[in-house]
């Protein structure tokens, strides 16, 4: 007797399906998987669990049937089902069967070296792009914060231009934007209005930089001039002042008609810094380190008070000792001997590797630097940075740092040794080496 319903037998259940009703049919549009059984046992033996039988592998598991395709003969467990149980790789029966293997469905080839030259040629260009983009983005970021507010098409009746250049650099007592907080913590007073508290000759040139420093106290006359909003123009009587009250009369452009009158040299062009935003370059230096003469420096005016010895100033620290004149035995000249010893260790500073190859230290630098700047409208970047580099250069010895040769006072006035100064003017003008000396 048999298990299967209605006294079906193994070999004729083929031509039904499932286990159901003796009425039962297959889908008609189905494919079924078949089970592949194997070989017929030959005669004299028994199948796995018969007499005289073999025992069967893997721990007395039989072996399990093969599935194929309903009706194209294709076995699944070639090459991906290939010794799945004995443990093998899926997929790596075998032969190296499957789809990475050789016997395998979408067999890839060897894997090409990768180009390296193409590589390093693309990087290369990338690297270029990006400097070259990111130099351009700064060029014009940095150009429009320049503030060209002095027009020097202004100044009449102006000498003749020479060899080189001539920039007039001066520094401002101006507090504006300053909070009375800041004005307190600077020293700067509250007087109102703009006075020049440090005025510098710089020539860039073939030969040589030179920078002089040209004393507050000089005494100038003030001639002719057109006034640079009036638009009036104001007849020269002979009239003589100290240099920084042509500043404090008409501004930037008066006090260029009033150098290029008394000194007989072109000025190229003009910059201008005021208080805070000197102290504020300095600060985003991170500082600029200055040797304070014997003897230390206390000025309760500008606020200084150092010991003897090198030590690093910040934006606070030096403006009280760029504007320190009553802890000095010669006044004005001394004063503008420490302007001159600082503005060239900033711009040394400034210039350095450590600066111009950290963009955290350099765009805050330019950023107070440039929105602090007031400049003539002809001024670019290109004549910014060749003074600075200048400057650099005077401070590492490649030039002359020197004041304006005087020759007495009058007045309380400094009085210019004339024959000197025509004689530093003439050299100047013809790019010559400076010979002439202070004193």
């Amino acid at each position: 007797m048999n298990d299967w319903p209605e006294a079906w037998s193994d070999d004729n259940r083929g031509s039904r399906y499932g286990r159901g009703s003796a009425g039962a049919q297959p889908e008609s549009a189905r494919v079924m998987r078949q089970i592949r059984r194997g070989q017929a046992t030959p005669p004299g033996q028994g199948a796995y669990g018969g007499p005289g039988a073999p025992a069967p592998p893997y721990g007395g598991v039989p072996q399990q049937p093969s599935y194929v395709n309903g009706g194209d003969d294709t076995v699944y467990d070639d090459g991906y089902d290939s010794g799945y149980n004995t443990g093998q790789v899926y997929g790596g029966g075998p032969g190296g069967g499957g789809p990475a293997g050789p016997g395998g469905r979408g067999t890839r080839g060897p894997r090409p070296a990768p180009n390296w030259r193409r590589r390093i040629k693309l990087t290369s260009i990338t690297v270029l792009v990006v400097l070259v983009g990111t130099t351009v983005a700064t060029y014009f970021w940095a150009d429009s914060k320049l503030n060209r507010e002095v027009d020097l098409s202004k100044v009449i009746d102006r000498p003749e231009t020479g060899d080189g250049t001539n920039y007039l650099i001066v520094g401002s007592d101006s507090r504006a934007g300053m909070s009375a907080e800041e004005k307190k913590k600077l020293h700067t007073g509250s007087a109102e209005g703009k006075r020049t508290d440090s005025m510098m000759l710089l020539h860039v040139g073939g030969n040589g930089d030179t920078l002089v420093s040209l004393p507050r106290d000089s005494d100038v006359e003030i001639p002719t001039y057109k006034g640079s909003d009036s638009g009036k123009t104001y007849q020269g009587t002979g009239r003589h002042v100290k240099l920084n009250a042509a500043y404090a009369e008409d501004g930037p452009e008066l006090l260029v008609r009033t150098v290029e009158f008394n000194t007989g040299l072109h000025i190229d062009h003009y910059v201008e810094i005021g208080f805070a935003g000197f102290a504020n370059i300095v600060d985003a230096v991170g500082g600029v380190e200055i040797d304070i003469p014997k003897g230390g420096m206390k000025d309760t005016k500008s606020g200084a008070d150092f010991e003897a010895g090198k030590q690093t100033l910040n934006g606070e620290q030096a403006l009280a000792f760029v504007r320190t004149r009553y802890a000095l035995a010669g006044s004005d000249l001394d004063r503008t001997k420490n302007q001159q010893k600082f503005l060239n260790a900033l711009a040394n500073q400034v210039a350095t590797p450590s600066t111009i190859l950290n963009p955290f230290k350099l765009y805050p630098t330019m950023g107070s630097g440039l929105d602090s700047l007031i400049v003539d409208k002809d001024m670019g970047l290109y004549d910014l940075a060749s003074m600075f580099w200048a400057m650099k250069g005077v401070n590492g010895g490649d030039g002359t740092s020197m004041n304006m040769p005087i020759s007495g006072s009058t007045g309380g006035n400094l009085v210019w040794d004339k024959a000197k100064v025509k004689t530093l003017v003439d050299q100047l003008n013809n790019d010559e080496k400076v010979t002439v000396s202070s004193g």
